[in-house]
């Protein structure tokens, strides 16, 4: 044996615990921002193109002339397909750019690289649309305090132009009729009994049910008002409440089923828009590992004579 021996490479280990032996290559970074950031751009740039001519197509199938327009759900679904394509192409193709620019010759790659460019495509479509909402939710917020403060102004203004014809005299003295009135429902005017009969009517609404007084002197007011005995008077309030009863029933009905919809088509559309994802990225893998580059092995051939 001669004197030449295997380079002994030092390692500490210890139980339970594996260290990197010391002297071990480092690999190099094989990720390329460029061929990414090129691919993500390809691939916005082709799914808004397709989205736009899919627009184009949509708006000329409507002919309000001869009412030969599809109906709202053909092209809800024709357009949401369309949409779908037309992203998946664009990813597909912005995941081929980036593998072929990137230069890798490997599969795993590949398929990151086609993973960063939708990563990044979503992204910067998000910043997009979130600025473009940003601004539109601006320009409506100043739009409507624009014409809010008009309004209020205009208000102002025609109070003041009538303030100076109102008769305070009148005012008051009608005030001092409803409140010091007498409290006989058969002696008091439409007025006073109108105004007593509407603030027992917000008793009943906001305690949800009137004291035994309160019912009596509701009963006392309508007979009066409507010129009926008193019995009959009770009669009216109670089908009044009852109605009323079913009205909010029915109103508590409504919103519940209104409030699940919503529900259901909130939870429906974040499965669309989580299955569009995957299928995203699914497609811009696919067209990374279709631009992945062929190894190229030249055989040498030496003759001999």
């Amino acid at each position: 044996m001669s004197g030449y021996s295997q380079p002994q490479h030092q390692s500490t280990a210890t139980a339970g615990t594996l260290q990197t032996p010391e002297g071990a290559p480092m690999l190099r970074h094989r990720i390329s921002w460029g061929a990414i950031l090129a691919g993500a751009l390809v691939a916005i740039a082709v799914g808004a193109t397709l989205n736009v001519l899919g627009l184009a197509v949509g708006v000329t199938m409507v002919d309000a002339q001869a009412r030969d327009t599809p109906s709202a759900t053909t092209l809800g679904i024709a357009g949401s397909v369309w949409i779908l394509v037309s992203n998946l192409l664009g990813l597909a193709l912005g995941g081929y750019v980036a593998a072929r620019l990137s230069g890798t010759s490997d599969g795993h790659d590949a398929t990151l690289h086609g993973a960063a460019v939708w990563a990044t495509a979503f992204l910067i479509s998000g910043l997009v649309l979130g600025s473009m909402a940003s601004g539109a939710a601006r320009t409506a917020t100043n739009a409507i305090s624009g014409a809010m403060g008009g309004l209020g102004q205009a208000a102002g203004q025609a109070a003041q132009a009538v303030a100076p014809q109102m008769d305070t005299d009148a005012l008051t003295e009608r005030a001092r009729l409803t409140l010091s009135g007498s409290s006989d429902p058969a002696r008091m005017t439409p007025e006073q009994r109108g105004a007593e009969i509407s603030s027992l009517i917000v008793v009943r609404v906001t305690d949800g049910n009137l004291s035994e007084a309160d019912r009596r002197r509701l009963n006392q007011l309508v007979a009066a008002e409507a010129g009926i005995p008193e019995q009959e008077a009770a009669t009216r309030v109670q089908a009044y409440e009852a109605d009323a009863q079913r009205m909010a029933q029915e109103t508590e009905r409504r919103a519940r089923e209104a409030a699940d919809a919503a529900a259901k088509a909130a939870a429906m559309a974040s499965y669309w828009i989580f299955g569009t994802l995957v299928l995203g990225a699914i497609a811009a893998i696919i067209g990374a590992r279709t631009g992945t580059r062929d190894l190229v092995y030249l055989d040498s051939r030496r003759t001999v004579t």
